[in-house]
């Protein structure tokens, strides 16, 4: 954890002369852009199996039919058909998992009052008027919405509000291009309707990560969400 405090401090320092007191943040974001740039070739990699998927849906409507009395021999023949075409089902829940340990690193690192047994001198800094160690319900019990930490959020939530309802129309539109409704013994798969549904929805749980998690992990969220919304746009187009 030292490390990556020392880590995002000294990348702070090289940013100050552009960004001053934000040059914390503005490191955040930079190394939110580094992680997605990592991440990107599984990103490339879900995209091309998520249209291979895509392609597939006709054969496995055929095995459905050939194999609509035996759900096990159904499930066996649709995993060779993913084997025989190279296409992993799990593949595009890869780029968000590797993610995962840098949010949570950045959201102990402005969690703790120490680091190392030293001050933990990151919380010092700031987004404009807001703590990068703050969360939105002390923004609001110092100075409420409209007060200089909780105009930021205000910034934030309608930042991403914008980046939903992009993902929310696109989403909407790439379902309705490419239904697809699993199948078993010749049924609809109970609930997935509602999961179907409620996708669309899922970018808006965005802003509730945003008001509960350390100002820092927000940052961090907001700028990964915008960069696979770009992303996504761009690769499944």
């Amino acid at each position: 954890m030292s490390v990556f405090a020392d880590l995002v401090q000294h990348l702070a320092d090289l940013l100050h002369p552009l960004f001053g007191a934000t040059a914390a943040a503005a490191a955040i974001v930079l190394f939110t852009a580094f992680v997605r740039l990592l991440v990107h070739p599984l990103s490339r990699a879900a995209a091309r199996g998520q249209k291979a998927r895509t392609r597939l849906q006709p054969k496995i409507a055929e095995l459905r039919k050939k194999h609509k009395d035996s759900p096990d021999k159904l499930q066996k023949a649709v995993m060779e058909l993913h084997a025989e075409e190279k296409v992993s089902p799990l593949s595009g829940c890869l780029p968000g998992l590797l993610q995962m340990p840098a949010f949570f690193l950045l959201y102990h690192l402005f969690s703790n009052t120490t680091i190392g047994g030293r001050t933990n001198a990151l919380l010092s800094h700031e987004l404009f008027a807001a703590p990068l160690g703050g969360r939105w319900a002390d923004a609001l019990g110092d100075g409420g919405v409209f007060g200089g930490a909780g105009l930021v959020y205000v910034c934030l939530f309608v930042f991403v509000i914008v980046v939903a309802t992009f993902n929310y129309r696109r989403t909407k539109r790439m379902m309705a291009a490419n239904p697809v409704v699993p199948v078993t013994d010749g049924q609809p798969v109970p609930g997935t309707a509602a999961v179907s549904r409620l996708m669309p929805y899922m970018s808006f749980f965005t802003l509730f990560t945003v008001a509960v998690v350390p100002l820092a992990a927000a940052l961090y969220v907001v700028t990964s969400s915008t960069w696979a919304a770009v992303e996504r746009a761009v690769l499944y187009r």
